[in-house]
């Protein structure tokens, strides 16, 4: 198993690269604030700091399952759909549904030891700068020193490898179960429908933040910023749902938008087939949009409506309150910066892999300038249900808490959330999708073709 697996890594490195760069990601995070629990325990840590630190290590490594689950899953689904050609070929010539399976599990191992392993300095620096954040906040008492052992380690490796693995198995149940010429159709068609596990996490999902929406506006009603414990997980359960749903967000985003961009030529003819061709593909980069402006949206509109209602309350934060808004920037910042690179990443592997079908096009008479046309529309409707989507997530946040924190319905916060992180969304999506695509295309069109 290992030594197929080595090969087809070794010939489809580039199709793994995003699931490499997710583990990595996943795994530094993990260490980071897991050593948290290592530092907490180390000699002469006062009872305030070893909470703290506690707390930080142990919240956060929740949802860094989580989020190397989500983000593994989703990358090594685009890696086994762009490889149906050859997952087809394997069977016609023999390879039983057992044998595909254990060669994808295996790669995924492989590559989840060695994120694992690259990831260990990277997550030592990063927990080390976090202890400096908690220090210079006097969160932390000054005179704990920074540990980095088995605990950071141990959760390091423990979660990202078995979760991947697991991400794994989730992926090539579909891979396995296709027929040949099932198989072979996916490869030119990918219609964007959803595994049944996907639609029972998203729904799970969905229920989670609901339930945590409605303890806000009930059980924490009038109990000031500790209505912040349930409310600021409620955006990040709703845009975890809406991410898992992408694919067929895509398809109903795509029948409403089909019509008029159709009108508008060949170029929103040319986006309007490509998003029914690639549902699933362009799921992958709608969903850490969602994730990106959803989580950040609410979690900066919660924190900001809390330091309104404090200071109309003429009162200053305790301890306590300023670490619950530490770690609320703390997991946001995370889950936003992952989010962020995951877009990136998912973007580039997308756009990359459409190389042999920009170069057919070229051939047939399109020229280049149109191709990129395509995939800055293409780009710009990702952006805008992203956007549109992430904000209906970050309410699942600020409705709840508002009603909660000052018994509004009608929440008043910063006019710059969310236009800056539509901005950023923006500006991220389009410029690694059309750079990507303009790198692409350069040389000729048969080079694309047969190279």
């Amino acid at each position: 198993m290992f030594r197929l697996a080595w090969r087809s890594l070794r010939q489809r490195s580039g199709a793994f690269a995003a699931s490499f760069l997710a583990m990595f990601l996943g795994a530094a995070i993990l260490m980071s604030f897991a050593s948290m629990l290592d530092t907490a325990r180390g000699p002469g840590v006062d009872a305030a700091s070893e909470e703290t630190l506690s707390n930080m290590g142990t919240i956060v490594g929740g949802w860094g399952l989580l989020l190397v689950v989500f983000a593994v899953t989703s990358t090594l689904t685009m890696a086994v759909r762009q490889r149906a050609a050859e997952t087809a070929l394997l069977k016609s010539v023999g390879a039983t549904p057992a044998q595909i399976g254990r060669m994808i599990v295996g790669e995924t191992l492989v590559l989840a030891v060695l994120a694992a392993t690259l990831a260990a300095p990277v997550g030592a620096l990063g927990g080390s700068t976090l202890l400096s954040l908690l220090r210079d906040t006097d969160q932390v008492a000054g005179g704990v020193d920074y540990a980095f052992g088995g605990t950071a380690l141990g959760m390091g490796y423990g979660i990202t490898v078995p979760a991947s693995v697991f991400a794994a198995l989730l992926t090539t149940r579909r891979a396995t179960r296709v027929r040949v010429a099932a198989a072979t159709t996916d490869a030119q068609v990918d219609d964007g429908r959803m595994g049944r596990g996907r639609i029972v996490a998203g729904t799970l999902a969905l229920v989670v933040s609901v339930s945590l929406a409605l303890t806000t506006v009930t059980v924490m009603h009038g109990k000031g910023s500790d209505a912040m414990q349930s409310a600021g997980s409620a955006s990040i359960f709703a845009s975890i749902a809406l991410a898992l749903f992408a694919p067929w967000l895509i398809r109903r985003i795509t029948a409403l938008i089909a019509g008029p961009l159709e009108r508008r030529g060949v170029v929103g003819h040319l986006v309007v087939a490509n998003l029914r061709r690639r549902g699933t593909q362009f799921a992958g980069a709608l969903a850490p949009i969602i994730l990106f402006v959803g989580i950040g949206t609410g979690t900066f509109a919660l924190v900001d409506i809390d330091n309104a209602a404090l200071a109309t309350e003429g009162l200053a934060k305790t301890n306590e309150q300023r670490n619950i808004e530490t770690l609320n920037f703390v997991v946001v910042g995370m889950i936003v910066l992952f989010a962020c690179i995951l877009l990136i990443n998912a973007l580039v592997a997308t756009v990359k892999h459409r190389r042999v079908e920009f170069g057919q096009a070229r051939l047939a008479g399109a020229e280049r300038r149109q191709l990129l046309a395509v995939v800055a529309v293409e780009g710009a409707v990702l952006t805008v249900a992203g956007v549109g989507l992430g904000i209906l997530a970050g309410l699942a946040t600020i409705v709840p808490f508002d009603y909660a924190r000052t018994d509004t319905l009608s929440p008043t916060v910063a006019p710059w959330i969310w236009p800056v992180f539509a901005l950023v969304a923006g500006v991220v999506t389009l410029s690694a999708a059309v750079g990507t695509a303009r790198r692409t295309m350069r040389g000729r069109a048969m080079e694309a073709i047969t190279g």
